[in-house]
């Protein structure tokens, strides 16, 4: 009944309730007795996380709660609770944040026996942070355009990272905040890679008066973009093909100069109040069922289990110019410090 509804309100109605309540818990039991599990998730999909959750819950019948914040806000929470944690397993998110989190113990090891089955590529991530992390998807940076928008201001559709600081394009830039994204961070790395450190910055402070805003989440941009909000923003690929999916007039740039990656990474927090489900999890996030999740639910991220069916939506790394991404180095605590401080100074202090 909707609520509201007054029927059924008597003595022998309260009987049947109490009746099916009972029976409801005897059958619920099993899954019950499996415990529960506090899920941190970074991907700013609702449905993906969501998704993941309810996957697990009927694979093995544990109970998940999730939290669902953007990777450097998760991260930081994470670094809050550490003497007392709150949370069992973080999932999605630019490996970048979860090699700095592994580096400072808030991650614990374990090396999961379902890492034979994944991509090379992600494997290193594993290997790199001393198995306390995991890759689970891999994703592409790159910049997405309106093409309304682009058409009906006679905007040139820009090829590469330079053609971003033509005075052509002021105010027509969104992009996202380093400290709180992690996509927006691996954009920041990819820069200071493909260009040197000091000439990156003086991209990035010419790029900076074209910018219109530096949103919170990785997502921000994207979505300002699908909404005819900007022009143009910063994304992954796979960002700018879930919206072309779902009819949106978008349309992707990878950037000549060339893009970086994420490995999209999963991660048992240090202390974990439920630390074997934390592994049944971590185990579970590594095989085909769980990572086919992602695209049941329009998410067209690359999987790190090979043996994931690819729907032609998928993008195809042999195709695309990217850069020799130090993980390692741009994952560190230090260097990670570093250039989050410098762009605050230099960047996001600087005027518009």
């Amino acid at each position: 009944m909707m609520p509201g509804s007054k029927k059924g309100v008597g003595p022998a109605s309260a009987a049947r309730s109490l009746f099916f309540f009972a029976g409801a818990i005897l059958l619920a039991g099993p899954a019950f007795a499996q415990g529960t599990l506090a899920m941190y998730c970074s991907s700013p999909n609702t449905a993906w996380c969501q998704g993941m959750a309810i996957g697990f819950e009927k694979a093995t019948g544990v109970k998940v709660t999730v939290t669902q914040k953007a990777t450097g806000e998760l991260f930081a929470q994470v670094k809050a609770e550490a003497a007392n944690p709150r949370g069992d397993i973080w999932w999605a998110g630019p490996g970048d944040a979860f090699l700095q989190a592994a580096e400072e113990g808030l991650l614990e090891t374990y090396k999961s026996p379902n890492l034979e089955e994944l991509h090379e590529w992600a494997k290193r991530e594993a290997a790199i942070s001393r198995y306390r992390v995991a890759g689970v998807y891999g994703g592409i940076l790159a910049l997405g355009y309106n093409t309304e928008l682009v058409a009906k201001r006679k905007l040139p559709v820009p090829k590469c990272w330079k053609d971003l600081i033509g005075p052509v394009y002021k105010g027509e830039i969104m992009l996202s905040n380093p400290n709180s994204s992690g996509t927006a961070y691996m954009m920041l790395a990819s820069l200071v890679q493909i260009f040197g450190e000091d000439e990156a910055f003086r991209y990035m402070k010419a790029l900076n008066a074209n910018v219109n805003q530096y949103a919170r989440s990785g997502i921000g941009p994207m979505t300002a973009v699908t909404r005819g909000e900007t022009a143009i923003g910063s994304t992954v690929l796979h960002g700018v093909i879930n919206e072309i999916v779902r009819g949106f007039p978008v349309k992707a740039v990878l950037p000549c100069e060339g893009v970086g990656y994420e490995v999209g990474s999963v991660a048992i927090i240090k202390g974990a109040r439920n630390a074997d489900n934390a592994r049944k999890f971590f185990d579970w996030a590594l095989t085909v069922d769980a990572q086919k999740i992602g695209l049941q639910v329009g998410e067209y991220a690359i999987p790190t289990n090979r043996n994931v069916p690819l729907p032609p939506q998928v993008p195809d790394l042999a195709a695309i110019k990217l850069i020799d991404y130090d993980t390692a180095k741009f994952g560190s605590t230090a260097e990670r410090k570093r250039l989050l401080e410098r762009w605050e100074r230099e960047i996001n202090a600087a005027p518009r």
